[in-house]
């Protein structure tokens, strides 16, 4: 496998390739870059199989490099210092990412993970939806790419009902197609929805506001009635909370 390290520091440029011939045991050839121009020389000359990426440089970002390649065809690791805006924005992309200090562990893991989907690649369509969170673009315009064990999927967030826990997996329920089932914990996707909006009514669901037709009190707690008759409870503990935004937004 074909791997080309992007950085503008030489120091962590030879670390990461310390950790990545060590993690590939000879099997991985390693090229290196150190910057927005040479990296796109060198993914033109090198055609790697998986990029390892940073997003800060000395002439631009791995974001102004990755607008100027059409088509990628390698798999991409960011990697970064702790910024959680980028961080988010990597979360709602699936796009795989590092936070510097580079963890050995993983960064053999994200290298394996690489490894396993080489021949699928969504990757010009997670980097619109990075694109869509890197420029601020409108909530109701925006995407979250969601993976199952077979497929990736690219859903509009206005399309989401709500978001339901089962167990440490999560199953989205859309407005306009069958219900996807994620093997990520619902904490995890309130941390990402929330921002835009999106509400914990219960522990177990995470509901889209802008699909709520109804606020039912016949129990104790009431519960939700969103587009398409769907029932969320409302727990006890969220009552207030929940009243409240209803009536103020």
């Amino acid at each position: 496998m074909k791997i080309l390290l992007i950085d503008n520091e030489e120091v962590i440029r030879t670390t990461l390739r310390d950790m990545v011939e060590t993690v590939g045991k000879g099997m991985y050839t390693i090229a290196e870059a150190d910057g927005v121009q040479t990296g796109i020389e060198k993914i033109n000359s090198f055609n790697p199989e998986v990029v390892l990426l940073d997003v800060e440089m000395n002439d631009g970002t791995g974001f102004d490099l990755l607008k100027q390649i059409e088509n990628p065809s390698f798999k991409l690791i960011f990697t970064t210092a702790h910024n959680q805006y980028a961080i988010q924005a990597f979360k709602f992309s699936a796009i795989d990412y590092l936070l510097k200090p580079v963890d050995p562990i993983e960064l053999s893991n994200a290298l394996q993970k690489a490894k396993e989907n080489i021949s699928g690649n969504a990757l010009q369509n997670q980097l619109a939806v990075l694109m869509q969170q890197i420029s601020g673009k409108p909530d109701a315009e925006r995407q979250i790419v969601l993976k199952d064990i077979d497929k990736t999927y690219f859903i509009k967030m206005a399309d989401i009902l709500y978001c339901e826990a089962e167990g440490s997996y999560t199953k989205f329920y859309l407005s306009n197609a069958e219900p996807i089932f994620v093997s990520r914990n619902l904490r995890s996707y309130e941390e990402l929805l929330a921002p835009s909006g999106f509400i914990r009514t219960h522990h177990s669901c995470l509901v889209n506001p802008t699909k709520i037709k109804i606020y039912d009190r016949k129990t104790d707690s009431g519960t939700l009635i969103l587009e398409g008759g769907h029932s969320i409870p409302v727990s006890q503990r969220k009552k207030d909370f929940v009243i409240q935004f209803l009536e103020n937004r």
